[in-house]
């Protein structure tokens, strides 16, 4: 039961790290994009803004990246946002094998707290006999008790494994859409969303 008691408090620790960590306007500001492409517009971006993007959130800091080379041509500034995106992907991920492999050995702790339990039922039994039936039903029931808390422990872990999983996987597409849109509108492929309207 102790070593399934760390797995819960583990397993609680990090959903509720990841779900302030993952929130979507922690990783994608919105309108980040549009007030970068309006510094670069004016030539009014300074290295301490650059700070400030790689500081501020996962799309600042690949944004930031592509504006670092943005003089050595299009190619090279894909190459340094798809690279940071990887160590950004990477970072969206953390904790989440940590929840993976509490989800997956917690109904193995809860099964082996049974089956020790069982046997010392069994001992009990081959020492004393079968004489008294209430005490053995007692000794079964509380060895089964193990199995039972593994599973509480592994299930809502596994719903958070699988749900972080999932929109770590969504964030990540959306995060290289809209470094991509900085890409374009940089190089003079099309123009940002919010532009559109100010320029009709």
């Amino acid at each position: 039961m102790l070593p399934l008691l760390a797995c819960s408090v583990v397993a609680l620790t990090f959903t509720i790290e990841r779900c302030w960590a993952l929130r979507r306007s922690r990783v994608i500001p919105k309108h980040l994009v549009a007030q970068v492409w309006h510094s670069v517009k004016s030539n009014t971006l300074e290295p301490t803004q650059l700070r400030e993007l790689r500081a501020g959130s996962p799309l600042g800091r690949m944004l930031a990246a592509g504006l670092m080379n943005i003089h050595y041509g299009r190619e090279i500034v894909l190459e340094s946002i798809e690279d940071r995106g990887r160590h950004e992907a990477h970072g969206l991920e953390r904790y989440l094998n940590t929840l993976g492999t509490i989800a997956a050995i917690s109904p193995l702790l809860g099964l082996l707290g049974t089956v020790i339990g069982m046997i010392e039922v069994f001992s009990s039994i081959s020492a004393a006999g079968v004489g008294n039936a209430t005490a053995l039903a007692g000794g079964i029931s509380q060895a089964l008790i193990t199995t039972a808390a593994g599973l509480v422990v592994a299930i809502p872990t596994l719903m958070a494994y699988r749900y972080f999983r999932g929109k770590v996987e969504a964030l990540v597409v959306d995060l290289e859409q809209e470094s991509l849109k900085l890409v374009e509108v940089v190089h003079n492929r099309r123009v940002p969303v919010g532009d559109v309207g100010s320029q009709s």
